[in-house]
């Protein structure tokens, strides 16, 4: 009987396969660090692609705040040109605001109301003269409250019973009023018209009587033509 001993053989064929083994282990080491390079360089690349959209997006919001800012500062400039040219307005207007009142004065006095005296104080117009009655004033200041576009508010500030002489012995009991009315300006004046002044409550039941001396007004004090 013939023996062949085949280990050698095996002891070839296990280093082969070892030798295989770790060749395979090798490439397989390599590959995988070749594609976790790949992934890192990959999220590196998104990263750095994100920051640079991140400061583009940092400048333009800078970019647009600043023109915020600059639209604020027009919009500030405009409004004080606008307050500039409504003051110039205003004193354009403050110009024809004496023919404006002496006019409404001539429209508005009633029959037996004379003025003694006109005194004006900013937008505040003070009226002092003498009236056939209380009716007389009462009526004045329905008139300055209802009917006149540029005069507003009007209060009565003082009525006094007084006497007049008129010629010869004849003595005529009159009334001495103080009146306080308002005269507005062209914009006021225009607003007012648009928002109506119909409600405007008649200040005649303000009208109260107190004892004064008898005063005599010159006999030259103003009439209504």
């Amino acid at each position: 009987m013939i023996l062949i001993n085949l280990l050698p053989h095996r002891e070839a064929a296990r280093k082969r396969r070892q030798e295989a083994f770790y060749a395979a282990l090798g490439a397989s080491a390599l590959a995988g660090g070749v594609i976790a390079g790949a992934i890192f360089l990959w999220y590196a690349a998104q990263i750095s692609g994100q920051q640079n959209r991140n400061q583009v997006l940092a400048q333009e919001i800078q970019s647009l705040e600043r023109q915020i800012k600059d639209i604020a500062n027009l919009q500030a400039e405009i409004a004080a040109l606008r307050a500039r040219q409504q003051a110039v307005e205003d004193l354009q207007a403050d110009r024809n605001m004496p023919v404006h009142l002496l006019n409404e004065l001539v429209k508005q006095l009633p029959d037996g109301v004379y003025i003694s005296l006109v005194k004006q104080d900013n937008q505040v117009i003070t009226v002092n003269g003498v009236a056939q009655s209380n009716e007389r004033v009462s009526e004045l200041l329905r008139n300055l409250g209802n009917n006149s576009p540029w005069l507003a508010r009007p209060e009565l500030v003082e009525i006094t019973a007084g006497t007049v002489n008129l010629t010869g012995k004849d003595v005529r009991r009159v009334s001495n009023f103080t009146v306080k009315v308002k005269l507005l300006r062209a914009s006021e004046a225009a607003k007012a018209g648009a928002s109506g002044a119909s409600g405007a409550q008649s200040p005649a039941s303000a009208v109260k009587v107190s004892a004064a001396p008898a005063a005599t007004p010159p006999s030259s004090a103003p009439k209504k033509p």
